[in-house]
């Protein structure tokens, strides 16, 4: 009989660890709405765009602030999202802030597997679904390409990398293509021979450093000047 009331004080104790567990992750902001919550409270005036991302996004606007505040544009990146996290968040920190335009630098953690596996076609499936919520709402879409990358440094075990990423870049281009978008092809002008970011553009082959920026930023100008031609 001890042994019965220890076995089932056993299992009552796991079954509990797994509930207060369970609750836990039930408590998280999975898609981090509360990340920009204040900042976006504090909008008065319409921006001219707002660049929705990840941590490429979020270094950009930590590395040259100036340049969105000189150019009315408000960085939305959190590190580590994929496109699924930020369709959630769309509304939020896009829509409700009623931009000229959204620009969608969008998709490299997804074939990170940062949040499990998904296909390309469902990457792209979320940036087609966020360029639908801003033009309904009157937001021009500007897409980007996905930057170059050889190998996530945190996945090292996921191959072809650089072919995944000029898959999807080849479907955001012939989207935008077809709805008349710009398209931003950083990845055309950053890449290196393996189809990579070069140390020079960014140590860890992921995250640009400021000079790379800078080269990005001069090449967004140039593309949010043709937005409404």
């Amino acid at each position: 009989m001890n042994i019965l009331k220890s076995a089932f004080a056993a299992v009552f104790a796991v079954l509990s660890l797994s509930l207060l567990s369970a609750g836990a992750q039930n408590d998280k902001d999975w898609a981090r709405f509360g990340k920009y919550e204040n900042d976006n409270a504090q909008v008065t005036a319409k921006p001219k765009a707002v660049i929705m991302g990840d941590s490429i996004t979020e270094g950009w606007a930590k590395k040259d602030p100036d340049f969105f505040t000189a150019n009315n544009i408000l960085g939305r990146g959190i590190s580590g999202q994929v496109t699924s996290q930020m369709l959630v968040r769309f509304r939020k920190d896009v829509l409700d802030l009623e931009p000229e335009c959204v620009v969608i630098l969008a998709g490299t953690n997804d074939i990170a597997r940062n949040n499990g596996f998904i296909t390309l076609e469902n990457i792209f499936g979320n940036i087609v679904s966020m360029c639908e919520l801003a033009e309904f709402h009157g937001i021009t879409p500007v897409l980007c390409s996905v930057l170059p990358a050889a190998r996530y440094g945190w996945r090292p075990e996921i191959e072809g990398v650089a072919a995944e990423v000029m898959s999807l870049n080849g479907m955001l281009e012939g989207y935008a293509r077809d709805k008349g978008y710009v398209y931003v092809d950083f990845h055309s002008v950053l890449k290196d021979e393996n189809g990579g970011l070069p140390q020079n553009h960014a140590a860890d082959g992921i995250h640009p450093g400021l000079d790379c920026y800078k080269i990005m930023e001069g090449m967004l100008l140039d593309s949010l000047k043709q937005v409404g031609k």
